[in-house]
């Protein structure tokens, strides 16, 4: 669908200027839109998460772990798939949030993955600029995350930061010279973004932020040693199918989690970068773009 066909439907959570908002940008922030019984129920699960990422020593399919990691210390860089590790975040990935997605990819929408990251006052949580569809290639880019800050986020501990209209110009290329995936612009690339575009989303917890998965986007890293969880969603419209592997996939990915099913696919004639081939697994994004798990080119 284009956004203007989005657009016609009645919204279902976000005002129709917030909508615009993303389709012009390409992304959005909505201030403390979770019920304070929802945000509750989220921020107590993830404490248990945490504690229980201490007893580990390296990461593995459920936690992925930073330098330094230690009982005393821990440094949970990304609780994995958590749609599986609770009940409370699947509930969530299918309730209000999806409600969102379909006011911004249309009425049928599927679950793609969900991720739960942190930042811990490390330079190591920093996310350097990337874009995301070249992770998970699809026909269409009618795909999108939804954050949700679970504590409140300020310039000190690293919020999301985006660059307006980033969706509408070219995808970058997220390989290195050596043929190497790093998930991430090159230095030069990065050099060469327009800082006056960037938007850095703060909010309060319960807010969310979205963005479009063309949307070039990154993270700074923290300067507060409370630690920052951002709960991720991903979803796509229905009709936009993927073309490679799923990177993370779980029996939640590609539900219908809104509308009905689609018999037609529709093609965005605009390319997109392929990935390697994660069927055989993958870690995050910190271990790629840190070199922790280079791949080669196929």
């Amino acid at each position: 669908m284009t956004p203007d066909q989005i657009l016609s439907y009645p919204a279902r959570v976000l005002t129709q200027q917030q909508r615009e908002d993303y389709f012009s940008h390409g992304f959005v922030g909505v201030q403390e839109l979770l019920p304070a019984d929802v945000l509750a129920e989220l921020q107590a699960v993830t404490r248990d998460f945490v504690e229980q990422s201490k007893a580990v020593s390296k990461s593995g399919d459920r936690f992925d772990i930073g330098p330094g990691h230690s009982p005393e210390s821990p440094v949970l860089r990304r609780l994995k798939n958590p749609d599986t590790a609770s009940e409370a975040y699947w509930r969530f990935s299918t309730g209000l949030i999806a409600d969102v997605a379909a006011d911004l990819v249309g009425p049928n929408v599927v679950f793609h993955h969900s991720k739960l990251n942190f930042k811990w006052f490390d330079k190591s949580d920093t996310v350097k600029w990337h874009q995301d569809i070249q992770f998970f290639p699809h026909t269409n880019y009618n795909v999108l995350t939804i954050g949700c800050y679970l504590s409140d986020t300020t310039m000190d501990n690293g919020p999301l930061a985006a660059l307006r209209g980033s969706h509408n110009e070219d995808l970058y290329n997220q390989y290195d010279r050596d043929g190497n995936w790093t998930g991430m612009l090159s230095d030069e690339d990065a050099e060469g973004v327009d800082t006056s575009r960037v938007d850095y989303l703060t909010g309060k917890a319960g807010s969310i932020t979205v963005h479009n998965a063309r949307t070039l986007h990154y993270s700074p890293s923290s300067r507060s040693p409370v630690p920052r969880p951002l709960l991720l969603n991903c979803y796509s419209a229905a009709d936009a199918k993927p073309y490679t592997p799923h990177p993370s996939p779980t029996v939640n990915a590609y539900k219908l989690v809104r509308g009905e099913p689609v018999q037609w696919a529709e093609h965005d004639p605009r390319p997109c970068q392929i990935p390697p081939d994660w069927s055989g697994g993958y870690t995050s994004i910190y271990a790629a773009q840190s070199g922790e798990d280079a791949k080669p080119t196929m």
